[in-house]
């Protein structure tokens, strides 16, 4: 058995870690490993090498991806599936391991209705890909951003501002609301509530007037105000997505200009991409490896390993073609509970 094995879309802590389980588990089996660089681009390209344990085995608590990745997109390619299909005949892969977010795994579905073997793999710091309690990269990205809200509510507190933390996430509002509610921010904002600015502009008004000194607004990049959309339409990635970021200057201007309390906005990014993984992502990104490693072996293709109520399961990947998961009602009532 030939295996290939990607990764696609953003980068997140645990890449390398469920890289280093799959080649652990397919050398357990007699299965070889090839692995296949910048994402689909590597099958669009040919851009392959193999790997070994001795490759991998000290990977587990190493940020990024050893396999380098992209957002690309074969199906906005001339002949970009059949291209990615001939590929995979010329390396003489049986099957490919596809690991990525809600867009990856949608090329995998795609190309599994064309007859590509494929087993897919959830992974995203948004923690948006329906099938799965969690991704892993979503406890990293987490604490990552609860530890710069902690510095950035101290600084705040002694200049006398309102601090605006701009995080990650395009659609859902998993990072901001948990990293939110981890640090005691006074309000936050998501993607799946559009806010009012006057709303927003009088609570922080009126909760400094009753003697609070400084605040901290957790935002969403992909928030909007009531009405408007997010993002910029006119800058768009291969999988169609608006540009996104800029709602915290947004906000840190009216801000201010509506309270006269000096406002600072501090944008996270790609920090909370980076560095070591936690230890519950290491762990979560070692079990998945192995669980798309015994799928192969199961010969059940078509298919993505997840997780769910604690044990390793699997969902067709059709199934989650075109969804999102986004900040359920609890989350979002916690969040607005908790907006003091």
């Amino acid at each position: 058995m030939r295996i290939g094995i990607l990764n696609g879309g953003g980068d997140c802590a645990g890449l390398n870690a469920v890289t280093r389980a799959i080649v652990r588990k397919s050398e357990e089996f007699g299965y070889e490993i090839v692995g296949i660089k910048h994402g689909w681009a590597g099958l669009l390209n040919v851009d392959t090498s193999p790997l070994k344990w001795a490759d991998v085995s000290e990977i587990i608590k190493v940020g990024g991806t050893i396999l380098h990745t992209t957002r690309t997109n074969p199906f906005s390619r001339k002949e970009g599936p059949e291209t990615v299909l001939e590929s995979v005949k010329k390396l003489g892969l049986d099957v490919v391991i596809a690991v990525g977010g809600e867009d990856t795994l949608s090329v995998a579905a795609k190309l599994a209705n064309m007859g590509l073997k494929v087993v897919g793999v959830p992974k995203t710091i948004d923690n948006d890909i329906v099938g799965t309690d969690v991704t892993f990269g979503f406890d990293s990205a987490v604490n990552v951003t609860v530890d710069a809200i902690d510095r950035i509510q101290t600084t705040g507190e002694s200049h006398d501002r309102i601090m605006i933390v701009e995080v990650m996430g395009r659609h859902a509002g998993w990072i901001a609301a948990y990293a939110g509610i981890a640090s005691g921010a006074n309000l936050v904002l998501l993607p799946e509530d559009p806010f009012d600015l006057e709303e927003v502009s009088d609570f922080l008004k009126k909760r400094h007037a009753s003697g609070a000194t400084a605040s901290v607004v957790v935002v969403g990049e992909g928030c909007s105000l009531k009405g408007s959309p997010p993002g910029d339409p006119t800058k768009v990635d291969e999988f169609g997505h608006a540009r996104l970021g800029g709602i915290g200057d947004l906000l840190a201007k009216e801000i201010e200009r509506r309270t006269g309390i000096e406002t600072r906005v501090v944008v996270l990014g790609h920090v909370v991409r980076g560095g070591p993984p936690s230890a519950y992502d290491r762990i979560l990104a070692t079990r998945l490896g192995v669980a798309a490693v015994q799928a192969v072996k199961d010969r059940d293709y078509g298919v993505m390993v997840c997780l769910h109520d604690n044990a390793m399961s699997r969902v067709p990947l059709a199934d989650i073609l075109g969804k999102m998961k986004k900040a359920d009602k609890e989350t979002i009532s916690l969040v607005k509970d908790f907006s003091i």
